[in-house]
């Protein structure tokens, strides 16, 4: 893919909602523009078109890991990729419960953007 690239290494910020069981990755102080929707996946879009957010909606079901382990997340990664309104997400995490950090969690996360306007981009973020 030609283009556009995002590299926000160390600039990574992770929130886990444990009442209403949502996990949200995202890309410190960059300007939010809007947010497309995918069943139990939001993925927030910058003012200059590169995916900076991940939302996922019921996560302990759909990683099958304790609620509690996902409050505490020592490292994530995620690369986002748009490639002709195609999304795909890879994510990488790692939990820690009861003070012993699980195994890594990773999940594929490919998504179409039909009649959406997202620009092809690439975005790799770390936590800090």
């Amino acid at each position: 893919m030609k283009g556009r690239h995002l590299k926000a290494l160390g600039k990574g910020e992770c929130i886990y909602d444990y009442v209403n069981d949502l996990l949200l990755f995202k890309i410190k102080n960059r300007d939010y523009l809007k947010s497309l929707d995918f069943d139990n996946l939001i993925v927030d879009i910058d003012k200059e078109g590169f995916i900076t957010g991940l939302r996922i909606f019921d996560a302990s079901k759909i990683f099958n890991i304790p609620k509690l382990a996902l409050k505490n997340i020592k490292s994530f990664r995620f690369n986002a990729r748009v490639e002709d309104k195609k999304v795909t997400i890879q994510l990488e995490f790692i939990p820690i419960l009861r003070n012993k950090p699980l195994i890594k969690q990773g999940q594929n996360l490919v998504r179409e953007a039909i009649g959406s306007e997202i620009n092809n981009s690439d975005v790799l973020c770390t936590i800090a």
